[in-house]
């Protein structure tokens, strides 16, 4: 009788870590060297962005079926939150002239993380300001592609971790 063993979700966490610290990174060249200003929704994905990585580097470290499994259903629930706060900011924040008070503000506001990390955390651009393109694709859209990417490879990871 031939054991079964699971295959390893490693590549798939260390994918999504990966992305979603490269994402908040190219956020931060994009705003520090090109100066495009974050509005309130680009910074609740920037958040959302460094909870996936940490997840992600969690399910990395945590070995075993229960912690692989722990760590993808939690980062798929942050992917998918990801998501919709992106296509929330692309079709019904960016038509608004102020993030003032919206959920996104609420919740960035409510961390502190704008006062103390400002250069990251603090949103400086209404969200009508912020709806910018990148090679002709608003970047809610570029955030959107890459959370549902990530969340196909944690789906990928819950099937592996199941079996």
């Amino acid at each position: 009788m031939r054991a079964r063993r699971a295959a390893p979700t490693g590549g798939l966490f260390a994918f999504v870590a990966l992305a979603s610290f490269a994402a908040v990174a190219a956020a931060l060249v994009s705003q520090h060297a090109y100066g495009m200003q974050p509005c309130a929704w680009c910074v609740l994905q920037r958040l959302i962005f460094l909870a996936l990585g940490a997840v992600a580097l969690l399910g990395l470290a945590w070995r075993g079926r229960t912690g692989s499994l722990v760590a993808a259903v939690d980062g798929l629930l942050l992917a998918l939150c990801g998501l919709a706060s992106a296509v929330w900011q692309h079709f019904v924040a960016a038509r608004s002239a102020s993030c003032n008070l919206t959920l996104a503000d609420r919740i960035v506001s409510t961390t502190k993380l704008d006062t103390l990390l400002p250069d990251v955390f603090e949103a400086r651009a209404s969200c009508a300001d912020a709806a910018v393109a990148l090679f002709g694709v608003p970047y809610a859209f570029w955030a959107a592609a890459l959370f549902v990417l990530c969340a196909l490879a944690l789906l990928q990871a819950i099937r592996v971790a199941t079996r």
